[in-house]
């Protein structure tokens, strides 16, 4: 891509899947067109390749297209003059973990005319014949305004996760660029208008273009949980860097921790998180403790313990400033298991094996020290779960057919004939929840997170 091309945002699709895709704020001096690179799949569609539009400014995706396109042998053209066609995804019925590739043109989107032109190459992946290749003239109609907002939308299910979006802008001939990232790395790359986010869903590398001043949020990996009287699995610490000096084309190498697999006899913590050698070791969550096999772990925020009279009822031990304690599990009849620590409190103390409500998990935060509010990032970045993250995974119970799990992610507890425990939230740093019932499967920890941020 020619050097004058402009990275303004990227989008990757997280695990709950994305309806459509907006990219907002778009800069309306210093550019003259704009580019798109797209990798998409879709979660439905009858077919081998699906559509998806795309309209501008909030408005519908009306419009129309002409296309060449070649699926196999076959070769021909087509057009539609009511949809604003923007491209091919892969769907189902494609190769499993294949996405389609589009680019995606629209030149001078400065005019205010209420007509907008772009052209799309398109073309999906598969291993039979029925895969496409096509490129269209189109054009969507709205407001009579400069475009400052593109939304993609497919016409059937949703984007799946790791669908990627990426926009760039050509910078007007002697103009200076009103907006753009200042580093490169990070799985999501967006701005709030006060800050620019770089968000790591998994490991990577992040490079300043210039001196920077940076804020970085670390935050490790939650634990695992078991089944069959077992007790939730901690948060993932967390720690906050602020006002960090970065050298201009100094690398950082960052690491986002995986959750702690579940394990029917003994899980795993969660994984450790870094941000070169300014963070130091960030510490997975630890895993929740088994009756009759093993105490919760120690970690960022620390394991519960199982519904056990021996030490196996016992939490494992937090890291100090990273995250709170697990609680104890109790022995009776209702073998109520302790809940994992969270990031921002420990577990809820029970008050005995007839407990009603069980071991609930430590609670999340929205906030935290050296980095302040985390809502306005995490809504830009649409992670999270109601703004907090490193929820403590709630315990299992013989009775209670539910024990929450803390806010931010953490997996709910289950009882008997009540199910899997939850599965921490991924990228939110949230313990698993345990279960009563040995009859499913063990629940998982969700994976880290890394952010950093600076001025915009």
């Amino acid at each position: 891509m020619a050097a004058n091309y402009v990275l303004l945002e990227r989008i990757t699709v997280g695990l709950a899947g994305a309806s459509s895709v907006t990219f907002n704020n778009i800069p309306q001096t210093g550019y003259t067109d704009l580019k798109v690179v797209l990798s998409t799949r879709h979660s439905a569609g009858s077919g081998n390749w699906n559509e998806f539009t795309l309209g501008y400014n909030g408005g519908t995706t009306a419009g129309g297209w002409k296309a060449l396109y070649g699926s196999g042998s076959a070769a021909g053209s087509t057009s539609n003059g009511s949809t604003s066609y923007a491209g091919e995804s892969a769907t189902p019925n494609n190769t499993a973990n294949t996405f389609a590739n589009t680019e995606i043109y629209i030149p001078n989107y400065m005019n205010t005319a209420s007509t907008k032109y772009f052209s799309v190459d398109s073309v999906t992946e598969s291993n039979t014949t029925s895969a496409i290749a096509l490129m269209s003239a189109s054009y969507m109609t709205g407001a009579s305004a400069a475009i400052s907002s593109l939304t993609f939308t497919p016409t059937s299910g949703s984007f799946v996760q790791y669908s990627t979006f990426s926009l760039y802008a050509l910078a007007a001939v002697g103009t200076t660029p009103t907006k753009a990232p200042k580093a490169i790395g990070g799985d999501i790359i967006q701005t709030d208008g006060t800050y620019w986010y770089h968000a790591f869903l998994s490991s990577g590398s992040f490079t300043p273009q210039t001196a920077l001043s940076c804020d970085v949020l670390v935050v490790a990996g939650g634990g695992g949980a078991s089944i069959n009287s077992a007790a939730g699995g901690g948060a993932g610490g967390i720690l906050a860097l602020a006002s960090q000096g970065l050298a201009a084309n100094t690398t950082q190498l960052v690491t986002v921790g995986a959750g702690g697999a579940g394990s029917t006899s003994t899980p795993a913590n969660g994984g450790n998180s870094s941000f070169g050698s300014l963070s130091g070791t960030v510490y997975g969550g630890g895993h929740g403790g088994k009756r009759a096999n093993s105490a919760g772990g120690n970690g960022g925020s620390s394991g519960g313990g199982a519904s056990d009279s021996t030490s196996y009822n016992l939490p494992g031990t937090p890291t100090s400033g990273q995250g709170y304690s697990g609680a104890a599990g109790i022995d009776g009849g209702n073998y109520n298991n302790g809940g994992g620590g969270g990031a921002g409190g420990a577990a809820r103390t029970l008050s005995g094996s007839s407990d009603s409500t069980g071991g609930t998990g430590g609670a999340g935060v929205n906030t935290y020290t050296g980095w302040g509010s985390l809502s306005s990032a995490l809504t830009t970045l649409g992670l999270g779960v109601s703004g907090y993250i490193a929820g403590g995974g709630g315990g299992g119970s013989n009775n209670i057919s539910t024990i929450a799990g803390g806010s931010g992610g953490g997996g709910n507890g289950t009882g008997l004939s009540a199910g899997a425990g939850g599965n921490g939230v991924a990228n939110t740093g949230s313990g698993a929840g345990g279960t009563g019932d040995g009859s499913v499967s063990p629940a998982s920890g969700g994976s880290g997170l890394v952010i950093v941020r600076y001025a915009y």
